[in-house]
């Protein structure tokens, strides 16, 4: 077996398994835990009621973001679920010797921006947090994926995991982008084809000349939502794009240490001829601007297309479709372009990063908001929000009617004040469109940066490709 040729998530895996279990799980060993305010508190309860040490704390970064307002934070925050679990968090990081990036540091911001940002996020890593959206991290070639509160508490205690290997998938994505397509575009293109649930029990290893073109930003919005079609992960072979990311990051190796694991870096690459349990294959070219219609990432069509009628769909899918239009108010067969936007949000770990800061002014530029349009521009970290500022990106979006706000994953999963209200439909960047998940009755429509500029102009669906 030693021999055998391998993939890159089989190099990462073996490398960090300390057991095998007859029968059973792996014990794996976890390099990089990131922890937030909303699923520690209970761990660290766990960790006193059975006075335990956490192990390796070194190996543990905390940052506030879930529950965070986007205006004022200067101020006390008003919101008492939230305030008590900040201030948990602050006090379990004290006591445990556990770095935290807490509210107003130069460092805070969304977890999953804030660790690739801060070079915590390395190649070759395992890295988990309590929270869905750790895939992101996958962009740097590493195995990173959630996990539920209990096990945050058993990583705190012992640096590992029980964790079932999952099987392996691979996603090639050949050819060019064509103008006004994003990584969100590509990663919504793929969950509409495979389906919410087609990447269940599999881990993703996405490839090809387009994947290969990405940032490293565009590789973590595409590895982000791996989770969205129910794959435990995904992740990207690092190369020299990943290596210039890294260099000069605060906590990235430098110098002689960098070099060296480069290296190793590079072995971890997949073998030729290695196996994969599935393998899809996608043109870039055949990618248009995508958009959501439904109440889950996989209902989406491309921004021109029609809701496909409900004699397209499987017809052990007709109730759950007929459920989700009727929650989004939609008819099938009806143009996505005919839909009147009520709100933007521009953020989340998904598309808060400074390049789709970058790319959503560069498109409002010159022009000004609909009237009839709400938008919240949510830096990812205050780090992307010092850069909009000294960038100038902040001028450009206050001369188009715009503003922006303070980082914390906001409108994204609303646990914040940033609540879409009932029946109003919202344009957003972030990777979630469920049934009340931008708030109680809310209509979220998915889509990348750009395409929420263009809707933000016209106060309609829009495609960005063309000229308003």
């Amino acid at each position: 077996m030693k021999n055998a040729k391998r993939t890159i998530f089989d190099k990462i895996w073996d490398n960090h398994v300390v057991r095998k279990i007859e029968n059973g799980p792996d014990v794996l060993f976890i390099d990089r835990h990131l922890i937030h305010e909303v699923t520690s508190p209970q761990a660290f309860d766990g960790l006193r009621n059975r006075d335990i040490q956490v192990l390796k704390p070194e190996r543990t970064f905390a940052t506030a973001d879930h529950n965070v307002p986007t205006l004022d934070q200067h101020l006390p925050v008003k919101d008492e679920l939230s305030a008590f679990q900040l201030n948990k968090l602050t006090e379990n990081c004290r006591e445990y010797n556990i770095t935290l990036y807490g509210l107003n540091h130069p460092y805070q911001g969304i977890v999953h921006v804030m660790g690739p940002e801060l070079g915590i996020t390395l190649p070759g890593m395992t890295i988990v947090c309590g929270d869905s959206h750790t895939s992101t991290h996958g962009a740097f070639g590493s195995i990173a994926f959630g996990i539920g509160t209990s096990e945050v508490e058993m990583v705190l205690a012992t640096q590992c995991l029980l964790q079932v290997k999952p099987h392996r998938m691979k996603i090639n994505v050949e050819g060019r982008l064509r103008e006004g397509v994003c990584a969100k575009d590509i990663i919504l293109y793929i969950i509409s084809r495979l389906s919410a649930s087609g990447g269940t029990g599999y881990f993703v290893e996405y490839a090809g000349s387009a994947i290969r073109e990405l940032t490293m930003e565009e590789r973590m919005t595409v590895c982000n939502m791996s989770i969205e079609m129910g794959a435990k992960g995904g992740l990207i072979a690092p190369d020299e794009i990943t290596y210039e990311y890294i260099k000069g990051r605060k906590f990235a190796p430098s110098g002689d240490e960098l070099e060296k694991l480069k290296q190793y870096w590079d072995e971890l690459n997949s073998d030729p001829g290695a196996e994969y349990d599935l393998v899809y294959n996608f043109r870039a070219e055949d990618i248009p601007p995508m958009v959501t219609y439904g109440t889950n990432p996989g209902m989406g069509a491309g921004i021109n297309e029609s809701i496909p009628g409900e004699e397209e769909i499987d017809i052990k899918e007709r109730k759950s479709f007929r459920k989700a239009l009727d929650y989004m108010g939609l008819e099938p067969g009806s143009k996505l372009s005919d839909i009147r936007v009520d709100y933007v949000f521009v953020g989340s770990c998904t598309n808060g990063r400074i390049e789709d800061l970058r790319a959503f002014a560069s498109y409002v530029k010159g022009f000004k908001k609909s009237p009839d349009v709400r938008a919240w521009i949510v830096p990812g970290s205050k780090q992307v929000e010092k850069q909009a500022v000294e960038e100038g990106i902040v001028d450009i979006l206050m001369d188009a009617g715009f503003e922006l706000r303070q980082p914390g994953c906001s409108a994204c999963l609303a646990m914040n004040h940033d609540k879409i209200p009932e029946g109003k439909y919202a344009v957003s960047t972030s990777n979630r469109n469920f049934e009340g998940r931008q708030g109680p009755g809310a209509r979220t429509i998915l889509a990348s940066p750009l395409t929420a500029a263009a809707s933000a102009i016209t106060g309609k669906l829009s495609d960005p490709r063309k000229n308003y």
